[in-house]
């Protein structure tokens, strides 16, 4: 069986910019995850960067991509609205998308969603994160136990503005006693799209193993399947069935 192809793409600002983040993913967030993607047999990853020509996601990019990881929070509305439509349509298309913890305001989530997605309650005091499984059969849950805990995260609490999701797989409490949809499985056309939560760029979040799990579980889940193939426009006549 061939690998599963992945791009892992960041808009790699934070850690150029803030020394904090630069510790803890001194070569950026979208490396880290490469890393241990690359690091798990039959999945191969690449990374692409908001500063690169055309985002890092031209067509040729994007037609050998199976996943699309998505990461980003204070450039946003730099991603052109054309690279925006592109990767919806690969969406649309079959191609898989994760998007991680503040990409929730990204365009292409917003497009692929058709609601303000930007729009949550937050609260960035480090506190401890309890992501609760709430669909233990399911594929993106596999090797996980009955929950586990981020020691140090940034809040986030409902309501949180999204369509109700196809398949929810987390759950997460904080300490301030709020609740999130953190791990929310779509489908848009015939691509798959996962939204999970965890991430916040000032805490280790992707160097935790439970974490990187789930990814990983990520990734698999939301390739595209071995079914027919689809067909659309004009077509002859079929037989009259006798």
């Amino acid at each position: 069986m061939s690998s599963i192809n992945v791009t892992v793409w960041n808009e790699f600002q934070h850690e150029k910019n803030n020394e904090r983040v630069k510790a803890i993913y001194p070569e950026g967030i979208h490396a880290t995850i490469a890393s241990f993607l690359n690091a798990e047999e039959g999945i191969s990853a690449r990374t692409a960067v908001l500063d690169e020509p055309e985002h890092g996601l031209t067509e040729a990019v994007l037609r050998e991509t199976d996943v699309l990881i998505w990461w980003g929070h204070v450039a946003h509305e730099d991603v052109a609205d054309e690279i925006v439509e592109r990767v919806r349509q690969r969406v649309l298309e079959g191609m898989g998308l994760i998007v991680l913890h503040s990409g929730h305001a990204s365009k292409i989530f917003r497009a692929l969603m058709g609601t303000n997605t930007d729009s949550l309650k937050w609260r960035d005091d480090g506190e401890k994160e309890r992501v609760w499984v709430i669909e233990a059969a399911h594929p993106i849950a596999a090797g996980l136990g009955e929950y586990f805990e981020i020691p140090k995260e940034e809040m986030y609490g409902e309501r949180f503005e999204i369509p109700a999701p196809d398949e929810l797989v987390f759950i997460s409490w904080f300490e301030g006693g709020e609740v999130f949809r953190s791990g929310c499985c779509y489908k848009r056309g015939l691509g798959k799209v996962f939204y999970f939560r965890p991430g916040h760029e000032t805490f280790p979040v992707y160097h935790q193993a439970e974490v990187q799990r789930v990814i990983m579980n990520g990734v698999r889940w939301a390739v595209k399947g071995e079914g027919a193939k689809a067909t659309y426009g004009r077509v002859a006549p079929l037989e009259p069935v006798r």
